[in-house]
């Protein structure tokens, strides 16, 4: 048996493990980095560990415990207030705010992970107060951050153009943008309905609401556990509650108004200057922490460990498997078909599951070159083999291995984060078998010559 054979084998059979059996699937993965790198193929100890995602860990941990304390102080309750004032209490809109908001975003330069990092903790805090399904929000969130993605001034556009014009192929920067975007807008349609959007739609004014339960009694309640609690009054609106309630729960104290000011300074840090998040975030997180000491062991309480444990694990393992060769041996062997169509379409989908556990950037210019040879060749159109390769390496962010699905599954509340992490598993797991198609069908064969 091949390394290349071994390596996808032992995945699977972590898989397999941690459904059977409670145990981490992070942990099961950095044992299998230490018996695929060290005892099969002889890898340095360095080299497994370069593996490990450092960035991704930080900014796991810094965003979990920044939102923490913004939880704890009310800060995040405040936002949602105002959230529901500005859409004048229609429910049914906010998670197309926070999709349109995650695109903008991401149309003008900013990583998804950065805009995801900055708008799940919120949106995931509305859901739960407003009983809207988390998994919806969160995917809102993922979705929108993709839908700008490829603007030609982004990140993941910048990128895809480069490869593309270094290769002396037609390119379309727009088209490449609106494919993307009409995609996953697309995809959000459905995402909406078939996670209660036309239930939320329905949805009275929030100003006309029953009363809420109730979400910050003294202590942690277990309906927000994971998001910090404090002995603060229940959140209601002046129509189901009294003025005095409403005036609490919108007045701007000065843990509030130092913590907006750390959210503000993340935000700029993060798409103005380009500052990594999660280094900005922790930053932000200490300060608030050393001006309110109070709110720190909560906070830290809240980081969702087994979370990092899992991302961490399963990334480090796909590491190794790069270094075996794993991915190059099946890209290589997808691209040397010399079948135009189909090899369009495998490699659509080698995007798409690769990038559920790797990095989306680094797999766009890893994917699009093996595509160049039979593009050169003319059979089919590059300009929609790129979009094609381009959003199904993309459409994958959702997964909890990447870092856009892994801030929902770590912001969700604990009681319902299995729940969160095992629906995001299967939709990732349809949406890397059917986006791929999808795709394929819409953008590669109708521009075969």
């Amino acid at each position: 048996m091949g390394i290349e054979i071994l390596a996808i084998g032992l995945l699977v059979a972590m898989f397999i493990v941690a459904t059977i059996q409670p145990i981490n699937m992070g942990a099961l993965a950095f044992a299998g980095a230490f018996v695929l790198g060290s005892m099969t193929i002889g890898m340095k100890t360095t080299d497994i560990f370069a593996g490990f995602p450092s960035d991704l860990f930080l900014t796991l941990v810094a965003v979990t415990y920044l939102f923490a304390i913004a939880q704890i102080n009310g800060t995040i309750d405040w936002l949602v207030e105002c959230a529901v004032r500005l859409v004048r209490g229609r429910i049914g809109l906010i998670p197309w705010v926070m999709f349109l908001v995650a695109a903008v975003i991401t149309g003008f330069g900013a990583l998804g992970p950065a805009a995801v990092a900055i708008l799940a903790p919120v949106a995931l805090s509305f859901a739960i107060q407003y009983r809207i399904h988390p998994v919806m929000m969160g995917l809102m969130v993922i979705h929108g951050a993709q839908a700008g993605g490829f603007s030609p001034i982004s990140i993941y556009g910048g990128i895809t153009n480069q490869i593309v014009a270094k290769a002396g192929l037609p390119f379309a920067p727009t088209s490449l943008f609106l494919s993307s975007f009409f995609f996953n807008l697309a995809i959000a349609v459905l995402v909406f309905f078939v996670f209660g959007g036309a239930k939320v739609m329905k949805h009275v004014p929030a100003a006309s609401f029953g009363p809420l339960p109730e979400l910050h009694p003294e202590g942690v309640s277990a309906s927000i556990r994971g998001h910090g609690g404090t002995p603060a009054k229940p959140i209601r609106d002046h129509a189901y509650g009294t003025a005095a309630d409403t005036a609490a729960t919108l007045r701007l104290n000065n843990e509030r108004i130092t913590t907006l000011i750390g959210l503000t300074a993340l935000g700029i840090g993060a798409l103005v200057f380009k500052f990594n998040v999660g280094l900005v975030a922790m930053t932000v997180a200490v300060a608030l922490a050393l001006l309110s000491p109070k709110t720190q062991k909560a906070a830290i309480d809240k980081v969702s460990w087994s979370t990092v444990l899992l991302i961490s694990g399963i990334i480090t393992y796909v590491g190794v498997m790069e270094k075996a060769g794993t991915v190059d041996y099946v890209a290589n062997g997808i691209s040397s078909l010399g079948m135009p169509l189909l090899v369009a379409l495998l490699l659509c989908f080698t995007g798409a599951i690769v990038s559920a556990f790797a990095s989306s950037t680094a797999l766009l210019g890893a994917i699009i070159p093996l595509a160049v040879p039979f593009l050169m060749q003319g059979h089919v159109s590059a300009i929609g083999v790129v979009a094609a390769i381009a959003i199904s390496t993309t459409i994958v962010d959702t997964s909890p291995f990447s870092t856009n699905g892994a801030l929902v599954v770590a912001n969700a509340p604990d009681d319902r984060r299995d729940q969160v992490l095992k629906q995001l598993l299967v939709y990732s797991a349809l949406i890397a078998i059917i986006g791929p198609i999808v795709a394929w069908l819409v953008f590669v064969v109708p521009g075969l010559v």
